[in-house]
């Protein structure tokens, strides 16, 4: 447990705001007739989170008490907090927010779409599932991912599957597994998705590298570093980062770009 003593005030604040926005109806209560204030009773705010009324008052009320990760998940259904306002919650009240189940599905929006399409670097977006989801000109003559079905568009399938992206990495043997083992650590985020244990079964059965380096467990820490690219029949160092583009859609933005002179590369 922790106290509140720096955040009880902004913590009673925004329970009372969240309480208020709520009509009986929100939450599956009836109405009762017509009430002196909007919103919510704190009773039932209570009675529907599994605390008493006084611990739930003296919590709205500022009072420097504990509270627990369970509670806070509890009230954050019964207000129907969003996940901005769930890890609002948990910060106000000095916990770490858990994790939010990761998501394989989404869509780029436009506007980083345009700003993928101004960087002068390859550059192309991932999601959990490492689908890529969009990709500059430059990226597409470096992985050639106009050339495959959306469907097919994905960085970890076309890593053991298209021969065109196992010949750009200089000594695949030695990269495919390490950037197996950094999907792993997506993989974990996203493991209630149906697609992506798809993907996984899929490339299992159709890849024996595959198979064998997924089942080691292996995971790999770093998204950044220098990759060596086979380009004209030489291998050229880039440098790579992944930036995260949105936290809540589980996207990031993959840049490559030619290692200069004098910068040191990773192992």
């Amino acid at each position: 447990m922790r106290t509140l003593e720096r955040t009880r005030s902004d913590l009673a604040a925004f329970l009372l705001a969240h309480r208020q926005r709520l009509s009986p109806a929100d939450v599956g209560l009836p109405s009762g007739g017509r009430r002196r204030t909007p919103g919510l009773r704190r009773e039932e705010v209570a009675a529907l989170a599994g605390v008493g009324l006084t611990w739930y008052t003296w919590l709205e009320q500022g009072r420097d008490i504990g509270v627990s990760a369970t509670f806070l998940d509890n009230l954050a259904r019964v207000l129907k907090l969003d996940a901005a306002e769930r890890r609002h919650l948990f910060l106000l009240a000095h916990e770490r927010p858990p994790a939010e189940p990761g998501k394989t599905w989404c869509v780029l929006p436009p506007l980083v779409r345009r700003l993928m399409h101004d960087l002068p670097h390859p550059a192309f977006v991932l999601n959990l599932r490492w689908d890529v989801l969009g990709f500059n000109a430059p990226a597409d003559r470096l992985f050639a991912f106009g050339s495959h079905a959306p469907e097919r568009r994905n960085l970890l399938w076309l890593l053991f599957t298209d021969p065109v992206v196992r010949e750009r990495l200089d000594a695949w043997e030695e990269q495919a597994p390490l950037m197996l083992s950094s999907f792993r650590r997506d993989f974990a985020r996203a493991t209630q998705e149906a697609d992506i244990h798809e993907l996984v079964d899929e490339l299992e059965r159709v890849s024996p590298e595959f198979k064998t380096w997924w089942r080691k467990h292996d995971v790999h820490a770093s998204c950044t570093g220098v990759r060596k690219l086979m380009i004209d029949g030489k291998a050229e160092p880039f440098e790579h980062t992944s930036l995260t583009i949105d936290e809540d859609r589980h996207l990031r933005l993959v840049v490559y770009a030619r290692q200069r002179h004098g910068t040191a590369s990773d192992p």
